[in-house]
């Protein structure tokens, strides 16, 4: 990212839905706005542009389908429909007006995420700096991650480390490959310094229960995003 967080525009008529929405996606380090129609999306959009576009179908007034048709002939935006409707000839309209995907109710929060990351990272390969997993989230473009959205004050060998366990979530690294890939050389059996280092981010995440770092003894050391 360029230091901003991605923009989101939630439109729906049902206060519950924009409520659960920007709540979720708060949570999840998006900036949120809504609307409750269409033409308040349009003037929103006009005013501001956004990343990624929301956008439920059946709304009073202008409904979803000539919102995204008038989006998607002004602004290069990605546009996520919403609808109470699952049949195919309602996902083809959709589709035809230029949305990049569509989703009926009720709907998996968990599957919208996927869905906005992966157009996301398909319509805009630039901004495509920030991967999360979990409560971590990694900034590849600023060298930073946070944990449970606070920003971790990492040295940059600490951050190499987090890194590569990052990138194997749930896969033990042994310490023989966090030795290579970090320090760049070949593991020693009577160095500590991966132990040294694994603690440190242990203190830094308040991790004395190994909930996300945790020894497979005798092998490596693992990152669970879940902290089970």
């Amino acid at each position: 990212m360029d230091g901003k967080k991605t923009r989101v525009l939630v439109v729906d008529d049902e206060q519950s839905i924009r409520e659960f929405l920007t709540m979720g996606l708060e949570d999840e380090g998006y900036s949120v706005e809504t609307a409750k129609d269409g033409l308040t999306a349009l003037t929103k959009m006009h005013q501001d542009p956004y990343d990624i576009v929301i956008l439920d179908v059946m709304m009073p007034g202008m409904d979803g389908y000539e919102c995204c048709r008038m989006l998607k002939q002004k602004y290069d935006v990605v546009v996520i429909m919403l609808t109470a409707k699952d049949q195919a000839e309602d996902t083809v309209k959709g589709l035809k007006t230029g949305a990049d995907d569509y989703l009926a109710k009720p709907f998996s929060f968990l599957e919208l995420l996927t869905r906005m990351e992966v157009r996301l990272n398909s319509r805009f390969p630039q901004k495509n700096t920030v991967i999360r997993k979990g409560p971590f989230a990694v900034d590849n473009a600023r060298h930073e991650i946070t944990f449970e959205n606070e920003k971790l004050d990492l040295t940059p060998t600490e951050y190499k480390l987090m890194c590569l366990l990052f990138d194997n979530v749930n896969i033990v690294v042994s310490k023989e490959t966090i030795m290579n890939q970090v320090w760049g050389y070949d593991y020693f059996s009577s160095s500590n310094v991966v132990e040294v280092y694994i603690r440190n981010l242990r203190e830094k995440l308040h991790d004395s229960a190994h909930r996300y770092i945790k020894t497979e003894r005798g092998f490596g050391y693992k990152l669970d995003v879940e902290g089970s």
